[in-house]
């Protein structure tokens, strides 16, 4: 019997064809090892995946549902339009999904503290969630530009008790808190877990991540059929390191009449600086442990990106979400500020649902796509997160329109 997609990659190294692997200083090549070590044991490990269980159900409220959104399908025309609702998972979205299980793992391991980035803020408030859950001490890395777009993130996290240290060097953005986290754990790997927020990283991360956000999938497809006897025809998630999308393309990515496409951030245009379209724009490289395809400046480092999105203005992308791009499973849409904007104000006034300024970017491509295809058509959009930790930094740009229905 032909093993599934899922469990046939990544390889035993942790690579996706030619992406991931570790690339890892000398000090963290052992306790990566251990990590690896213990999450093939704990991923079949019955009790750890009955507590798991428990937590999603009693906790965090999963199943989360998926809705139709008949107004948003009416007004674009075309194919009808479904949200898998992340943005109702404890914590306002799809990030607990992995925090909740790393911090369990952390436990096993016998750490007393947990480490990570975080660029809008999501990932910070669910890992600070889940570590005051299960009692450890938090600390979370993030750009100071990030600090003051993202400002209701960041009193929720330092309520949930977490530290919150500012990333001040470079563009003071998502991938300086990555560089700021990393350096901050290396010195405390003995009795602390660096909780990495996406499907990015040294391996095993990109596996753990992808394998932790599947339930989404999982969900989905299951609900799916129960809604419409059928499968959707296309998934859409937003995309910066892309845990949100290969959590909810698991879920279909054996089934290859379902189209799966993620979406990245065009920001200003097309030059370099003013968006973050790794896939689109970028070239194969190393950046913070794993190979993947990332966008360069001229000396080949790390290009600076933008993005309206504080979670996606990433210059990189997991090794997996490359790799399937690569083969030909997935494709990769593109969504501006402007259009995602537009559809941030779109879904809050036709459908009462105020998302995510990185979920928008799905949304807005998601729109576009319907008006291209026939009402027979189905699209599932992935609605990773919602939008409060936004609404400030909207309003005070980006006048509010009058609804128009």
């Amino acid at each position: 019997m032909l093993k599934s997609y899922l469990d046939s990659h990544p390889d035993e190294n942790g690579y996706f064809g030619k992406f991931g692997g570790a690339f890892l200083p000398p000090p963290l090549i052992e306790p990566f090892a251990q990590i690896t070590k213990e999450y093939q044991k704990l991923k079949n490990d019955p009790e750890f995946i009955e507590e798991l269980k428990y937590v999603r159900k009693h906790y965090q409220g999963r199943p989360t549902p998926i809705s139709y959104a008949k107004n948003l399908t009416k007004h674009c025309g075309g194919a009808k339009i479904f949200l898998k609702r992340e943005d109702l998972n404890h914590s306002g979205a799809h990030k607990l999904n992995h925090c909740m299980a790393e911090v369990m793992l952390a436990k096993k391991l016998g750490k007393t503290k947990v480490i990570a980035e975080t660029g809008a803020g999501q990932h910070g408030v669910a890992l600070a969630t889940a570590a005051a859950y299960f009692g450890l001490e938090c600390e979370i890395h993030m750009g100071e530009v990030d600090i003051i777009k993202e400002h209701p993130n960041v009193v929720r996290m330092k309520i949930l008790g977490a530290n919150v240290i500012p990333a001040t060097h470079g563009l003071r953005t998502l991938k300086e808190a990555v560089d700021s986290a990393f350096q901050a754990y290396v010195p405390q790997a003995d009795t602390a877990l660096f909780c990495i927020g996406s499907v990015v990283g040294p391996h095993p991360f990109p596996l753990m991540v992808r394998d932790f956000q599947s339930i989404v999938g999982h969900e989905a497809k299951e609900q799916f059929m129960e809604m419409e006897n059928s499968l959707p025809d296309y998934v859409v998630a937003c995309m910066g390191g892309g845990s949100n999308a290969m959590g909810i393309f698991a879920g279909f990515i054996d089934d290859e009449n379902v189209a799966l496409t993620g979406v990245e951030p065009m920001g200003r245009g097309e030059n370099l600086g003013d968006h973050a379209a790794s896939l689109t724009y970028g070239e194969e490289g190393v950046m913070h442990g794993f190979n993947s395809i990332m966008l360069k400046d001229s000396d080949g480092e790390p290009a600076p990106v933008y993005s309206i999105g504080s979670g996606i203005d990433y210059p990189s992308v997991g090794p997996e979400q490359a790799y399937l791009k690569e083969i030909g499973r997935t494709s990769v849409g593109l969504c501006n500020d402007e259009e995602a904007v537009d559809a941030f104000y779109k879904l809050s006034q036709f459908e009462g649902i105020i998302p995510a300024l990185e979920t928008a970017h799905a949304i807005g491509y998601a729109m576009k796509l319907a008006k291209t295809l026939s009402p027979d058509k189905t699209i599932l959009i992935n609605l990773s997160g919602r939008g409060d930790k936004d609404i400030d930094f909207i309003v005070e740009n980006y006048p509010i329109p009058n609804a128009k229905f």
